[in-house]
């Protein structure tokens, strides 16, 4: 393999509590050296729920387990295994875990500088950075 080629194994990588039943796998990073784009998976705990934020770019997520409800411009979608979104930047939308097992998501941002904006707040943080937690 060449020094630009990465195998990223998901059981060696750092999961991080962001507090309130999520917990978040960051897989593909800068840290890797991803110019373009970044990637994980993110878990919700029965009855967890993420606040309504928007991306400074592109979102695409996919449910790998559970059941998602996918909230946005007022409407609830519920999604299962392999459905997946693409949420434009700059529009708010959140997923909740309605169901009674684990709700594990694998998301792609369109941009390796992503940043999330919580929308009651307005406070933006760098996705994967200290800051991107949940109000406990």
């Amino acid at each position: 393999m060449t020094s630009d080629v990465h195998v990223i194994r998901a059981g060696a990588a750092a999961v991080v509590d962001r507090n309130r039943g999520v917990r978040t796998t960051h897989l593909v990073t800068t840290a890797q050296g991803a110019t373009s784009f970044v990637n994980g998976i993110t878990e919700l705990e029965a009855g967890a729920s993420l606040p309504f934020h928007f991306h400074n770019c592109d979102e695409s997520v996919v449910v790998l387990q559970g059941v998602a409800a996918f909230e946005v411009e007022g409407q609830t979608h519920e999604l299962g295994p392999d459905d997946a979104t693409l949420v434009p930047a700059g529009v708010a939308h959140r997923f909740a875990n309605p169901g009674s097992g684990s709700l594990r998501l694998f998301f792609t941002y369109g941009s390796a500088q992503a940043t999330r904006t919580m929308a009651d707040s307005g406070e933006t943080v760098a996705i994967g950075s200290p800051r991107d937690r949940l109000d406990p």
